[in-house]
């Protein structure tokens, strides 16, 4: 059982028109980072939104410090830090401006931490918002969301706009803030090397549902791409993919039982390669063709 979860969500539903949310559950536990993965459109924004109270579920629970954010929302919302990823601000603000506004909305806001950051980050203290590239926005909203001890941190695809120096700087620092064990972070992105260093579990969102939400290691024990010639692709085998793509060059499947993928294959020789993370979001639901893809993420 996990003690004092951070995060919540039991059979949460939402629709829209086109589109909703199924049943989501899932719990964080305080004092870890749980990576958020799933091609776009699988509703990742709507559940950061949700979890901010942007957005009421019609069914569900969402509980974050224990709390209900419709009856708690500015009392969670000020334990939380949000990064986006295009952060809005006040536009025509400068950085130590800005920076002095939203400090006061936190009750545990610490301006020291916030100009040491902005230092750190080399931010322009002079420089109005709307002249920043969206990669100095990103590196403000990191600042504000770590100076006010912020209990759970949220990042809606944040690394997207970084540079790969800084945004592995970020990611230090981001498996600095759980040191201790009081802070969480939900970190929904679709670079998945990024969750491949940092996350300790991962919940997997497909078509609005979640595929699975369990540890990272578990991701990568248990999941295997299968690479052979078509000959090999019978319906027992197909029963044990949980993603093919086919082609000129055989197929390429995703399975989480290899040992069963081995039995049925009987004696035939394929190869049976761990998968990242990104092969898992590529890779799973897909039922044909599509042509050998190595490096690519539709997340």
């Amino acid at each position: 059982m996990i003690v004092d979860p951070v995060l919540e969500l039991r059979g949460v539903c939402k629709s829209y028109e086109g589109f909703s949310l199924r049943d989501i559950s899932f719990t964080l536990p305080r004092g870890y980072i749980m990576g958020l993965i799933g091609p776009n459109g699988a509703g990742k924004t709507t559940l950061v939104k949700s979890i901010l109270d942007l957005v009421r579920p019609e069914y569900g629970q969402v509980r974050v410090f224990g709390l209900d954010p419709r009856e708690h929302g500015a009392e969670i919302r000020s334990r939380i830090g949000f990064v986006h990823e295009s952060p809005t601000f006040y536009e025509l603000l400068t950085v130590e401006r800005a920076g002095a506004l939203l400090g006061s909305f936190y009750a545990r806001w610490d301006e020291v931490t916030f100009r040491g950051l902005v230092r750190e980050f080399q931010l322009p203290p002079d420089k109005r918002l709307k002249t920043l590239s969206q990669g100095m926005r990103t590196r403000f909203a990191l600042a504000v969301a770590l100076s006010h001890g912020a209990e759970l941190l949220l990042l809606d695809e944040a690394s997207s706009g970084l540079d790969p120096a800084f945004r592995r700087e970020m990611l230090d620092r981001l498996s600095g803030v759980i040191e201790g064990g009081e802070a969480s972070v939900l970190f929904s992105s679709h670079i998945t090397s990024d969750l491949d260093r940092i996350a300790d579990y991962i919940t997997f969102i497909r078509a609005g549902q979640v595929h699975f939400s369990t540890t990272k290691d578990e991701v990568l024990e248990t999941h295997a791409l299968v690479k052979g010639d078509m000959r090999m692709l019978d319906d027992a085998l197909r029963k044990l993919l949980s993603g093919v793509v086919t082609g000129s060059f055989g197929f390429v499947g995703l399975t989480a039982r290899a040992g069963d993928v081995r039995a049925a294959l009987k004696g035939e020789t394929a190869v049976i390669d761990p998968a990242t993370l990104e092969d898992v979001v590529y890779y799973t639901g897909r039922t044909g063709g599509g042509g050998l893809r190595l490096h690519g993420n539709d997340a």
